[in-house]
């Protein structure tokens, strides 16, 4: 049988990063990354730079591309300081423009296209707006508010009429993965911190504010959903909520990430991160020439804007019990995708992947 190719759009995300690496190890696919910048840690793996705000540039790229027959599109565009951006028209239409770039010159010549995976997120159910009742769930009628998830969706929609694809929208809630420089993963932001302490000598601290429940995704898990969107009949023209399938409280999980870290935990200190961490730049890049990392010296190109979006999963500034945002993932369960895995041990394992690759110093080194 014939190798189904998929095209990863946001390859240096987290969600692209996790994809790429996903189906290139499996046997039956062949896939090809873009993005803007071009990650490492994907060797390999056929990776192109393409800005796809450059409408003549992803018309060249992508009108090559006749032999696809999958996509994820998991490719973002965040403004300067991550929030305020998520309300304003102009991001909005940035982000329905390169989906745009992407898939008109794409279908033209793609004649055996079956599937597109579309990523959006909770906000879907106006989590950046105001609480929602718990559980999300997907029929739910569309929140009222502009969103540049209505403006995608409503596009491959109209573009999949009279065609033969299908497509899949999955609402993950915070991911956490391996791409460095992303928007929202707080896996590198919490590192830097505790790498800064634990220089100091001192113990691992929270950081954060009052405690809530909350849900995670692993980037891989998150990935191997990509494969089963791919795949499954069930999934066609479906919306799936996608978590690890637990829930978690960051004040109880303190305790093995430290532990992970090889630090031990601190009384609670409330602080911005986003305020805090540049200005300790330079010890970070201390840090990195002491014990030899592969890790950028330059924080953001670390870390990007998530000393942001780690503030605000933190619930940095609130001192009483922060709103439960909680999502159902019964309808992907009974859809047929089972895999779920346990939070604490993710944390465990981002943060011994990131030392065991030289992204963050080995543990019992000060």
């Amino acid at each position: 049988m014939a190798k189904q190719k998929m095209l990863v759009a946001g390859a240096s995300g987290l969600v692209g990063f996790a994809a790429v690496k996903h189906f290139h190890s499996l046997p039956d696919w062949d896939v090809v990354g873009v993005s803007r910048r071009i990650p490492s840690g994907l060797d390999g793996a056929t990776l192109i730079s393409v800005d796809l705000a450059d409408k003549a540039r992803c018309a060249d790229v992508f009108g090559k591309m006749a032999d696809i027959t999958h996509v994820v599109y998991a490719a973002l565009y965040e403004k300067p300081g991550l929030v305020k951006g998520w309300r304003e028209h102009d991001q909005m239409e940035t982000n329905l423009a390169m989906l745009q770039n992407l898939f008109e010159p794409l279908q033209a010549v793609a004649k055996n296209l079956q599937h597109v995976t579309l990523l959006q997120g909770t906000k879907a159910y106006g989590a950046h707006i105001e609480p929602f009742p718990v559980p999300a769930r997907e029929r739910w009628p569309r929140h009222q508010h502009e969103n540049f998830y209505w403006l995608q969706e409503d596009y491959l929609r109209e573009q999949q009429k009279g065609k033969n694809w299908h497509w899949t929208v999955l609402r993950p809630q915070i991911i956490f993965g391996e791409s460095l420089g992303s928007n929202m993963n707080a896996i590198p932001a919490i590192g830097v911190y505790a790498a800064l302490l634990k220089e100091q000598g001192l113990p691992l601290s929270f950081p954060g504010g009052a405690p809530s429940l909350a849900e995670a995704i692993d980037a891989d898990l998150l990935a191997r959903m990509c494969e089963w969107t791919a795949t499954s009949p069930a999934c066609r023209n479906e919306i799936f909520n996608a978590t690890n399938g637990d829930v978690f409280v960051w004040q109880n999980l303190w305790p093995a990430i430290a532990e992970t870290l090889g630090m031990k935990v601190g009384p609670p200190i409330p602080m911005s991160l986003a305020e805090a961490m540049p200005k300790r730049e330079a010890e970070w890049a201390a840090i990195v020439k002491k014990y030899n990392l592969r890790a950028p010296a330059s924080l953001w190109d670390y870390v990007g804007q998530s000393f942001i979006f780690t503030d605000l999963i933190f619930a940095y500034g609130a001192e009483k019990l922060v709103p439960t945002m909680l999502v159902s993932t019964i309808k992907a369960r009974q859809a047929g995708f089972h895999d779920c895995m346990d939070t604490e041990d993710m944390f465990r394992k981002w943060f011994r992947r990131f030392q065991e690759q030289r992204l963050l110093p080995p543990v019992g080194k000060s």
